[in-house]
């Protein structure tokens, strides 16, 4: 055998192991038991969309075919808590009445309830199944109608048992999102409502102080002091981006300089990189307010800086004042209240430590427990607030 024949012949040993390699890898990656694995995880994932929507009849229109695929059924029915048909997916639709009467049967007595189809016609030898949609807390959300052929043996009846465990998660995961969403909308009015009605009454003395003495000054507070308000009582999200947030502190800011003057310094580093951070609404409000408070107590004197800066996968901010600053141990025993207003009403002092407990508890539920706020003070030195505010995390956006 020549060397070139020799070449050809190793090359095609080499191909055809690499074939078989292949072939094997294949079987192995690709078995039965895996691809049915995954076919049911991904219709199951294509049914927990709808449902994390909440159990509507769009919703249970788009899931009820991913479910029926779960099932198994011939046809599947989902009700509300009151036993009304929701949708109804696959043949059989004269068995909706039927079931929406074994759904209210289900609900009420919180267990699965059995009919047997007639034993003439196109249901002979089929059974319906009414499987209530039972929660963790023993509340039912709802029913699933399963058509089956023959009379379903403990393994079926579980394996649908199961399909509605999940869909009721779906929908307990459903009304979390939406009871976050509320507090969520709740704490951001408690915010707008800790807007110091002083800071209001005291930049609008300002504004009318400029009217006569120099009107465009006066005009230019006015539009700054429109666009604070918009922004600060906007109707849309629960979350901004830093940008949007920084650019509402710069008009805050702006109306403050004009009332105390040169005795309010302020300072800004802020990293071009992270202004598109999504953070929480109004997060970073009530840390510049206390620190201009605490700022300019004592002295009357003080500088703000406002700092931002790339750390990573985060964003770390930080509200700094040189103000008379407090003992970390009144901090350590929890009195936030005194770090943000030194002397003052109790009322400011109530306001203040809810404005900071209020972004803490936000910052906390919306990144995890490594994103809360940081103080760090002493007497005479200042305080310093700091936050880390991740530059991604899925499922929140502006």
């Amino acid at each position: 055998m020549t060397p070139t024949l020799v070449a050809v012949a190793a090359a095609l040993a080499l191909l055809a192991g690499a074939l078989v390699m292949w072939r094997r890898t294949r079987r192995v990656v690709t078995t039965p038991a895996e691809r049915a694995a995954h076919a049911t995880l991904h219709t199951a994932s294509l049914a927990a969309v709808p449902l994390r929507r909440g159990l509507t009849e769009e919703s249970a229109r788009q899931a009820a075919p991913h479910l029926r695929a779960l099932t198994g059924a011939q046809a599947l029915g989902i009700a509300d808590p009151d036993g009304a048909l929701l949708a109804w997916d696959g043949p059989h639709t004269d068995l909706a009445e039927p079931f929406a009467e074994a759904a209210a049967r289900a609900i009420a007595g919180a267990r699965p309830v059995l009919v047997a189809g007639p034993r003439r016609g196109e249901h002979t030898g089929r059974t319906l199944l009414a499987q209530p949609l039972v929660d963790e807390g023993g509340g039912v959300a709802g029913a699933l109608g399963v058509v089956m052929a023959g009379q379903p043996g403990p393994g079926r009846l579980g394996a649908v048992a199961e399909v509605a465990r999940y869909a009721c998660g779906q929908l307990e995961l459903a009304e979390l999102d939406a009871s976050r969403a509320r507090l969520d909308r709740a704490e951001v009015r408690a915010l707008r409502a800790q807007i110091s009605p002083h800071f209001i009454y005291n930049a609008l003395n300002t504004i009318a102080s400029f009217v006569r003495t120099d009107p465009d000054r006066a005009r230019e507070l006015i539009l700054e002091f429109a666009d604070f308000t918009r922004y600060s009582f906007r109707a849309a999200g629960e979350f901004t981006v830093l940008a949007d947030e920084l650019r509402n502190i710069e008009r805050y800011l702006a109306l403050e300089q004009a009332r105390f003057g040169e005795a309010l310094h302020v300072r800004l580093r802020i990293a071009p990189e992270v202004l598109g951070v999504v953070l929480p609404f109004l997060a970073l409000q009530p840390l510049v307010e206390n620190a201009v408070r605490h700022g300019l107590a004592g002295a009357g004197r003080g500088t703000v800086s406002i700092v931002a800066v790339d750390a990573g996968i985060d964003c770390l901010i930080s509200v700094e004042d040189d103000g008379v600053g407090m003992d970390p141990e009144l901090l350590r025993s929890g009195a936030l209240d005194a770090v943000e207003t030194g002397s003052g009403p109790a009322g400011s002092r109530e306001s203040a430590h809810i404005g900071l407990a209020n972004v803490d508890d936000r910052l906390r539920a919306a990144f995890g427990n490594d994103y809360g706020l940081v103080v760090e003070t002493a007497p005479g030195a200042g305080t310093k607030v700091s936050m880390r505010v991740p530059k991604f995390r899925a499922g929140i956006r502006a």
